[in-house]
């Protein structure tokens, strides 16, 4: 097979060996707003995606969860809950900024002591073979470099019986279609400038979403890295998609 020297970046092929680099500098940029971001672009509607997420993992008591891409924390404060001390919930995320951001929020809350901070690419984990009864990562898919490596990765640090859950922006109805082109590639990117100053890393994140595998295409990709029982449930028409895939 031949080697890909490039990848994509939005709608912009770059090098391989360059595209992490320009995704890190777009959450360096929107770290510090990026839950408000998030309320204001979904209208409230990801704090839904993310609870019907959290309820589909079957975690309970003991439980140990890789929350994976988990930016500013708010899976795993639930999570937290959710395992008890007798638990434990890895918050991993390639961007230190980010990273920082959900420690701060965490610690000043008060949620310690079951929850454990890692700056880690999912394209190689660095966690042993068969560590984790749950695997969440919410949004955070599409801005990987090589997808088939981070979905193997966290394939291997998954335990026999455990479940990945991938929350993602996904491949609208075709009668949203439309109207969600408008509001991504021109109400979005205005809102991200006044909110943030940074209009580009929102017409980043709505070409990011439009180069992003479709429902169909990421549960075969699943399936290739090994994960059984594959399904997915669409929400808001199609915009946000919730993948779940076994390994036993």
């Amino acid at each position: 097979m031949e080697h890909k020297d490039t990848t994509h970046f939005g709608y912009r092929e770059v090098p391989v060996s360059e595209k992490a680099r320009h995704v890190a500098e777009v959450f360096h940029s929107v770290a510090g707003k990026y839950d408000l971001m998030n309320d204001l672009m979904s209208m409230g509607i990801h704090r839904l995606w993310k609870w019907f997420t959290i309820n589909n993992s079957g975690v309970r008591r003991g439980a140990k969860v890789l929350d994976l891409a988990g930016g500013t924390g708010d899976l795993t404060r639930k999570f937290s809950e959710m395992v008890g001390d007798s638990g434990k919930v890895v918050l991993a995320d390639i961007n230190a900024s980010m990273l920082n951001v959900g420690r701060d929020r965490l610690t000043d809350d008060g949620v310690v002591g079951n929850i454990e901070y890692v700056q880690a690419n999912a394209e190689a984990l660095p966690f042993p073979d068969n560590s984790f009864d749950c695997i969440t990562m919410a949004f955070g898919l599409r801005n990987v470099t090589d997808k088939d490596k981070a979905l193997a990765s966290m394939y291997r640090v998954l335990k026999p019986g455990g479940q990945l859950l991938v929350l993602e922006f996904s491949k609208p109805a075709d009668w949203l279609a439309k109207a969600y082109d408008a509001y991504s590639f021109h109400l979005l990117p205005r809102i991200g400038k006044v909110i943030t100053g940074d209009e580009d890393s929102y017409r980043y994140l709505a070409e990011s979403i439009r180069m992003h595998p479709d429902q169909e295409t990421l549960k075969q990709m699943m399936e290739t890295a090994g994960f059984e029982r594959t399904s997915y449930h669409n929400m808001t028409a199609g915009i946000v998609a919730l993948h779940r895939g076994y390994k036993f």
